[in-house]
């Protein structure tokens, strides 16, 4: 479908065509037509399928429908500084030629600006829970009158311990309101917050849980004490100028980055212990392309857009298959073709066989002489798998009421 179908506002249309938006994805087909109705809505799709965008466009077309001034009409509650200030981005680049000012709230940062902006009633408000429930203690807003409320990555906010918070924004928030929840994963407490917050929602499932189309997936059978040798081999093999490394923890994260470094490579980390100014600074640079090699924990693996990177290296394994998928969407975005190279230990084993499963297909390993050991993992040879491209398969939304799940 073409954007002029759903019938939104020249001053919209004209904010689509600056990001360059030609025709709508599956999950913007499948979600925007209900949210402009005003339905609560639950979407799953794969990590760099155009998500954002399904939200934020309905949300500037009602706002532009029920004109209203002087409060927050918006609230879109995100785990992590990066996806926030990566959805303020999408929300500042669709509505340009919009009458409606939009901010961040977050944590690492002053609270006068962000006081300022909800005292101001700033019309959209993307936050993280913590830091929102700070200005709630401080008198700085009462989110009385909000009228759509999106849940972004629902299931990492849980997984970060947010429920509660969560839980505390949805009751000061009005019961007679529009909200939208998105998440790869659905458990029981997922489930509960569903039943307790949205109201006979619409839920709309493109490719979940499926990895990305366009990366290639390797396997590096390896034992622990031989990952630093292996990681500085594939860096100096791969002519890339955008490598993403992730690690498990952020004292692996820093400590990696000093062997890149001292191998004689640019390299910063990004992770919960660096200051805001700090991770935004090692954004900036990675994304201008004058840092190629970024260190991470899974604070990156989702909401990290950066259509250039060329390289995931998983330098340990992600704890699930799901973390797999997310870390790996971070390259083969916007069409382009991405290689994901995973360090594998013999602990990795049970993790794997999911990811393959996934997949549907074994991941080719392969060695490095003197450096991995195929005794780790059993070799499989073959071309690595990349799966089929967007433009070669049809995707179908698979759309269902909630009762069905």
């Amino acid at each position: 479908m073409k954007f002029e179908s759903f019938n939104l506002d020249e001053h919209i249309l004209q904010g689509v065509q600056n990001a360059g938006y030609k025709v709508a994805t599956p999950i913007q087909e499948a979600v925007i037509l209900p949210a402009l109705r005003g339905r609560d809505v639950i979407g799953t799709a794969q990590t760099g399928t155009g998500k954002t965008a399904a939200f934020v466009l309905p949300i500037l077309q009602r706002l532009l429908d029920h004109p209203g001034t002087g409060r927050t009409r918006v609230l879109i509650v995100t785990p992590t500084r990066e996806l926030a200030e990566q959805i303020q981005g999408v929300v500042k680049v669709l509505g340009k030629h919009c009458p409606f000012r939009s901010a961040t709230v977050y944590g690492g940062v002053g609270m006068h600006p962000q006081a300022e902006a909800l005292r101001r009633g700033y019309e959209i408000i993307v936050a993280c829970p913590g830091r929102l429930l700070d200005h709630v203690a401080q008198g700085n807003t009462r989110l009385h009158k909000v009228e759509t409320l999106v849940l972004d990555e629902a299931d990492r906010m849980l997984d970060m311990g947010f429920l509660p918070a969560v839980q505390k924004i949805i009751r000061l928030l009005p019961a007679e309101r529009q909200t939208m929840l998105f998440s790869a994963t659905f458990d029981a407490a997922m489930e509960r917050l569903i039943a307790s917050s949205l109201r006979s929602p619409e839920r709309f499932s493109v490719d979940a849980e499926a990895p990305a189309d366009t990366v290639a997936h390797t396997i590096y059978p390896v034992a622990q004490n031989m990952k630093n040798s292996l990681l500085l081999q594939l860096i100096k093999k791969t002519v890339a100028r955008s490598i993403l490394v992730f690690t498990r923890t952020k004292h692996r994260a820093d400590r990696v980055v000093d062997v890149i470094k001292r191998a004689g490579h640019h390299a910063a980390a990004l992770h919960a212990n660096k200051s805001q100014s700090q991770r935004q600074h090692a954004l900036a640079q990675f994304r201008s392309g004058r840092l190629s090699i970024l260190v991470a924990t899974d604070i990156a693996a989702r909401g990290l857009d950066i259509a250039s990177i060329s390289h995931v290296i998983n330098y340990d394994m992600p704890d699930s298959a799901t973390t797999y998928i997310h870390r790996i969407g971070r390259t083969g975005r916007a069409s382009r073709t991405g290689d994901a190279l995973t360090l594998a230990t013999w602990e990795d084993a049970d993790v794997v066989r999911n990811i393959e499963q996934i997949l549907g297909a074994p991941i080719r390993r392969e060695e490095l002489a003197g450096i991995t050991d195929n005794t780790v993992l059993p070799v499989k040879t073959g071309k690595p798998v990349r799966r089929m491209t967007m433009s070669n398969r049809c995707t179908v939304p698979v759309c269902r009421s909630i009762s069905a799940f």
